[in-house]
Order: structure tokens, then sequence, then C-alpha cells
């Protein structure tokens, strides 16, 4: 059985893991109390990067900052610069593309996501960048032929005159494929410790009465790249298997679960089942047997009332520290800045305002 469950293993790890380097610009209006520009970089889904147009300047609370200005002492005053040049920009920008849609009032916004992925044992490299307006898509590179594409109508204006503009797609490409592959490649060695590190989860079968599902969860585990699923007999199952979203904890772990509804399944049939737990790419894995004797569930004998009533209260904290994690999570500002070319003209290419 053993044998089973590791040939599944390795079809999944046949997937290798892709490192992203990822920036998001936002200018907005008509949203109180929330910056009209913000700039968020992020590494692995990992939030390093921020500044905005209140605090006017881009700041690091992690240790990868210091590791940078020890190697280059003006790396933030630099960056605040072109975080304000890139705020002027793409205000000017945002008030266009509303006089274009005649808008006058109102919540509106405008998202810029652009960046690239690096793939650490093959060396493949992808780039791109995609503009939104209000939600919906506006106009998007594609890096091979090097062209526009535009998915809104009122966006093929604008497509047209990027098309033309070979020297702005050159530097794109270019930003994409090389300059942001370098500053990707900077961040994880000066950040390894915070993004390359990995905590193996304590994983638990959890079941409320006989007849509910039997929970698989898994906590305190980074990063959020993880696979957890059922199978049997070695094969990944999908029917009577439910999936829980990956939730933080507080102290920025995450936690994450999947049940399996086993009314129907005989329980001599239950050493067939197995939960398994591992990171997107990795070989490391936590392989756990459908075994009642392991199951934590609040049903025990009268005599023993100490246990349920432990459990309960347990559980009941585990639960409000997920929702207050949550919330933090949902609220929190990632503190570390964006980096890009290195003066404002080059900025002012790299980002492809609308003209």
């Amino acid at each position: 059985m053993q044998l089973f469950v590791m040939f599944l293993l390795f079809c999944h790890t046949a997937a290798a893991v892709r490192h992203t380097l990822k920036y998001f610009y936002t200018a907005s209006s008509g949203v109180p109390e929330f910056p009209e520009f913000v700039a968020v970089a992020l590494i692995n889904d990992v939030d390093i990067g921020y500044c905005d147009s209140n605090t006017r300047r881009a700041t690091s609370k992690y240790d990868c900052g210091y590791k940078i200005t020890e190697e280059d002492p003006q790396h933030f005053e630099r960056l605040t610069k072109r975080c304000l040049a890139a705020m002027y920009i793409y205000k000017e920008k945002f008030e266009f593309l509303k006089q274009r849609f005649n808008q006058t009032g109102g919540v509106h916004a405008y998202q810029n996501m652009f960046g690239c992925d690096w793939d650490d044992e093959t060396g493949d490299t992808a780039g791109y960048e995609q503009h939104g307006y209000d939600g919906e898509d506006f106009i998007n590179f594609d890096l091979e032929t090097q062209t526009w594409i535009a998915p809104n109508p009122r966006a093929v204006i604008t497509k047209n005159e990027w098309d033309q503009d070979k020297m702005r797609n050159d530097n794109t490409k270019f930003f994409l494929t090389h300059e942001c592959i370098q500053w990707l490649k900077k961040y994880l060695e000066y950040g390894k410790s915070l993004l390359l590190r990995k905590d193996r989860p304590s994983v638990s079968l959890l079941q409320k009465t006989p007849s509910s599902a039997v929970s698989c969860h898994a906590t305190d585990f980074y990063p959020d790249r993880a696979l957890m699923f059922w199978s049997k007999d070695g094969e990944e199952i999908h029917e009577g298997v439910e999936h829980g979203e990956i939730l933080p904890n507080h102290d920025g772990t995450f936690q994450m679960s999947v049940d399996l509804i086993v009314s129907s399944v005989p329980e001599e049939d239950w050493r067939r089942y197995h939960c398994v737990f591992q990171f997107e790419g990795a070989e490391d894995t936590i392989i756990t047997g459908l075994d009642g004797t392991l199951i934590r569930t609040n049903r025990e004998k009268p005599g023993n009332m100490a246990v349920p009533v432990m459990a309960a209260s347990a559980a009941l904290l585990s639960l409000i520290m997920a929702a207050a994690a949550f919330m933090v999570y949902r609220k929190k500002k990632a503190t570390c800045p964006p980096s890009g070319p290195d003066n404002n003209s080059e900025l002012s290419e790299s980002l492809n305002p609308l003209d």
C-alpha cells in the first residue's frame, strides 16, 4: 500500500515549483481612508514590499531589507523616488481613463500587475504584464509577439498606439525577461530565511460524530504553497472529498483541511485510505492513514468527561485564533518596496502607462 501512495506522490512532484516576483500598482478614487496610489511587491505570494501616496516612502520590515542596505545604502532612497514617480504617472493616466469612460465621480480603480517567474531547477522563465480598470481586464502584453491584447473594446485605441511603439515594447520585454529575474534572484538570496523556509505541519484526524466526515487537518506549516488530498489504494480521489481553503494562523504560518465522507465506507476498507500533505514541488510528504485509533473526537465515555471538555475548549480557542488571524491577514499591509529600472524614464517605459 505504501508503494502505491509513493507512486502517487511521484506524479504530484513531477511539476516543478516556480519562484515568482509580482508587482501590483493601484490608482483609485472615491475610496474613503484609502491611498490614491499603492504599490505592493510579492515574492512567492508573500508580501515583501509596500509604498503608497500617504507615506510617500518605500519601507521594509524584513531582514532582506537590512541585507540589501548593507550592500547598497541608497537602495531604499532610490526606490522611494521611483515610487513617487510612478504615483504621479499613474494619477495622470488614471484621470485620462476616467475621461475616456466619461466618468466624473464614484469609486474607480486602475490596476497594473506585472512580474516574472523563474524555475530554479530548469532555469525556465516567464514574464507578464496586465492592466485592469474597475475590476475588468483592460489590456495585456503578449511577451512572445511583443504586441498588446485588448479584451476590452475601449482599449483598442491604446493597443494600436502601444503596438506601434517598438522601443517601449522592447524595454518591456527586457525588463520582464532580464531585470525582473535578476531582482527575483536577489530578493530570494537576501530573504531566503523567510522566503525559502519550510515548516512542516502538525497533521491530525478529526471527527465530530460517527456519521460525520473525517477531517484531515494540517496546521503550523509554511509556506502556503502546499497540497493536501485523500487517496485510496494510492490514487487521489475526488468523490466524497471536500477541500477547505488555506487560512493564516496568528504567527504567520498556515492551516488547511480536507474532509473525507466515510459514512459509505466500510470500516474494514479504512486501511485503503490515506491523507497526504505535500509542499508543491517537494518530495517531503506526510502520509496519515485512516485509522480509527488516531481520530480525535469529542465523543468519549461518560466516565471521562474531562477530555471532551478540554478538546472542545481547544477547538473553540483554535477557531477564535484562526478567525482573528484571518482578519489581521486581510487588513495587514506589506512592507517592502517594489524594485524596478534605475531611472524615471525607464520606469515610465517599463510600467507602460496609458498614452
